[in-house]
């Protein structure tokens, strides 16, 4: 079967889009309000695009009364952010910052989740995230003006130390059990792993 993404409504395609795509990398994306509350919330319309400069973009939509969410209020005001990644102990937390909480109450205080201070920008990680990137606002690009594309520059990364071997600057895939985004309430584990050796390429005769 095909669809014309013309024919199908704004639901519809995101629907097709969301149902196929998969898994989807999360990026938990904590910010800071004016009065200091810090925010996070999970986007899974999200990857890194880039290693000079290191760069990253999620898209954030309005919520559905038509406001606009913390996340780019606090972005478009300081111009800054932090992009932490889950792992399967942390999913559930992540799930649940994704429920309605208003400005005045920051999902890591009232979910209790612990925050470290960033080494560059003002706006704290999660602590126990296993990879966090420090961001600066790279580009905002409006879409259709309910929602807007943030990209971010990487200027500064924390990895949990048994995570990483930092001579040979490879991920300890035995210990990192990254959960990627499905659809709905859905999402995966990443355990199940397949190694292929490297690709040879057109033979010579």
């Amino acid at each position: 079967m095909e669809y014309a993404a013309s024919d199908l409504t704004q639901r519809e395609r995101y629907k097709v889009l969301t149902s196929f795509v998969l898994p989807r990398p999360i990026a938990w994306v904590t910010s800071t309000g004016p009065d200091g509350v810090v925010n996070a919330a999970p986007f899974s319309f999200f990857n890194v695009f880039c290693e000079d400069p290191p760069l990253c973009m999620f898209a954030v939509n309005r919520r559905p009364d038509g406001r606009h969410k913390d996340t780019l209020i606090n972005i478009q005001r300081a111009g800054e952010f932090v992009v932490n990644l889950a792992d399967e102990d942390l999913a559930r937390a992540m799930h649940e910052t994704s429920g309605d909480f208003p400005p005045e109450i920051g999902e890591p205080g009232y979910l209790g989740l612990k925050l470290a201070p960033s080494s560059k920008i003002a706006v704290p990680r999660l602590a126990d995230a296993p990879w966090a990137m420090e961001c600066k606002t790279w580009k905002l690009i409006d879409v259709n003006g309910d929602r807007q594309l943030i990209m971010g520059e990487g200027i500064h990364f924390h990895i949990r130390d048994e995570l990483w071997d930092r001579e040979a600057m490879r991920v300890h895939m035995d210990r990192y059990h990254p959960i990627g985004r499905m659809f709905a309430d859905r999402y995966c584990r990443t355990d199940d792993r397949v190694v292929f050796p490297a690709a040879e390429g057109a033979q010579k005769a």
